[in-house]
């Protein structure tokens, strides 16, 4: 064989490898799976490992029940023991940092096992499709390192949006030393709640453009009247629950929140990824007593 042939029997055996690798197979357990890019020497996800990913999930007719892409906004998961086999967690931890992959994972058996109906987009006898591209994994350690390094950041990133906000609207806000600023509008009087206290409040949330994203005024899902929770123990975002437990009864208030005391890096529906939040917040009354419910929507 000369080196001619050499090379056209190393090429179609590359090809071969190369179809072979991107072809649709199936895991012992049943799942079906497609790589698209796949590094085999590279290390996978272990049970633990934090795996952030970008993911496009249709249904059998190829329509689009979910774009992180255009949400701009990757999913981060712990990855956990497969649910059921056929899983698309099992199919996560075929996959390395840099991987891409699209899983077919069964309607029936995934929506049985979260107990939930097919919803009307979904068919019976179908397979979902999970496309995801892994943009990083992480240990648990490694990713709470981060997460304080990348939170260290925009804090002083946030505090200049708030000095910037400040200034142009030409406002004095008092400061406390977690970075939350407020604006007394209307003073309260007696005493302030303390932890565990349940507390009635009116609230209308904006970003810092004044747009609105939630009110307890005219919310049918509150009937217009204040909402009530117990403040101190963790069921609102840190800067709601600082900025409420220092007002009086009767107090209103302009909260200015910055994103590490609200939602973070992640963001909640309308709210983006490292939002300074507006609120303006009254304290309509308190008690020692009783139990409170929690916001609906994306209230803190």
């Amino acid at each position: 064989m000369n080196l001619k042939s050499i090379g056209i029997v190393l090429g179609v055996c590359f090809l071969a490898a190369s179809c072979n690798q991107h072809r649709v197979q199936v895991t012992e357990s049943g799942l079906k799976y497609q790589f698209h890019e796949h590094d085999d020497d590279a290390p996978k996800s272990k049970l633990g490992d934090i795996v952030s990913f970008h993911l496009l999930l249709k249904n059998s007719e190829d329509s689009v029940l979910r774009d992180t892409y255009k949400e701009n906004l990757p999913v981060k998961l712990v990855l956990q023991q497969p649910p059921f086999k056929g899983s698309f967690e099992e199919g996560l931890a075929m996959l390395a940092k840099g991987d891409s992959a699209t899983f077919f994972v069964s309607a029936d058996t995934l929506f049985a096992k979260m107990m939930q109906p097919l919803p009307p987009m979904v068919k019976k006898g179908t397979d979902l499709t999970f496309t995801v591209k892994v943009l990083n994994v992480q240990s648990s350690e490694d990713f709470q390192k981060d997460q304080a390094a990348k939170g260290a950041a925009q804090k002083s990133v946030d505090a200049k949006i708030i000095s910037d906000y400040l200034a142009k609207n030409k406002l004095t806000a008092q400061k406390t030393e977690s970075g939350l600023h407020y604006i007394v509008q209307t003073p309260g009087s007696g005493a302030t709640p303390a932890q565990g206290d349940v507390v009635k409040v009116h609230y209308t949330g904006k970003l810092l453009d004044g747009k609105v994203f939630d009110s307890s005024i005219g919310n049918p899902q509150t009937g217009g009247k204040p909402i009530d929770f117990q403040v101190g123990v963790g069921m609102v975002i840190p800067g709601w629950e600082e900025g409420i437990m220092s007002m009086r009864k009767g107090e209103k208030r302009t909260l200015i929140i910055p994103s590490g005391l609200a939602y973070g890096s992640e963001g909640s529906g309308p709210i983006p990824a490292n939002a300074v939040l507006l609120f303006d917040v009254e304290l309509v009354d308190f008690s020692k007593s009783g139990t409170g419910n929690t916001p609906a929507g994306n209230t803190p």
